[in-house]
């Protein structure tokens, strides 16, 4: 049982295999959640069945596996960043591209992702900038919640410290965070 509230860093630490990855994919929708589970999102019981309902529910997620399950390769940083928010994108039932470019643009500077730009494939960056576009995915959907699976797994140290500080930020501005970790000394300074 566990709870986080808006402006709280969860963390739940454990190695890799002990199932923390599995409890937060049944919160998240992307599997079934056991006989007897409950969600409760602001006090209310929810069952939510599929990542499209959780995402409904203002939740954003990050997978522990980013090349597989979080990043779209054939597709550029703006598409992969704004994919989840194309539906609120829109000017006159049409698509606003210059509003999705100002969007963009803002996280591709305040976040650092270093891109030759917007246009770049996404499988063409760093492991830590297609994980920071991933985070800013999030970011650009306004989610209530951000469940980060390994967030800073396979990247330099100096994008992992800068991955920490969005997170804490992320708490700062009042989001609800969990952050999933086998690294302690990662766990201890991103939750303190």
């Amino acid at each position: 049982s566990f709870d986080v509230k808006k402006g709280e860093i969860l963390c739940v630490a454990g190695l890799v295999g002990a199932g923390r990855t599995e409890i937060f994919k049944c919160v998240f929708g992307i599997t079934e959640k056991e006989p007897g589970g409950h969600t409760f999102i602001e006090g209310k019981e929810v069952n939510i069945k599929s990542p499209i309902e959780a995402i409904k529910y203002g939740m954003g997620y990050v997978s522990e596996e980013r090349r597989h399950d979080g990043i779209t390769p054939g597709m550029s940083v703006k598409e992969n960043m704004i994919l989840p928010s194309y539906g609120q994108m829109t000017k006159n039932g049409l698509i606003d591209y210059k509003k999705i470019t100002e969007i963009v643009d803002q996280y591709i500077d305040s976040m650092s992702i270093k891109t030759a730009s917007r246009e770049t494939l996404i499988k063409n960056l760093s492991g830590g900038n297609q994980q920071k576009v991933i985070v800013a995915r999030w970011m650009a959907k306004n989610v209530k919640m951000l469940i980060l699976d390994e967030p800073t797994r396979g990247i330099d140290i100096g994008t992992k410290t800068e991955i920490q500080k969005i997170v804490l930020d992320l708490a700062d501005q009042g989001m609800a965070v969990t952050f999933i970790s086998s690294e302690v000394e990662e766990m201890l300074r991103t939750c303190s």
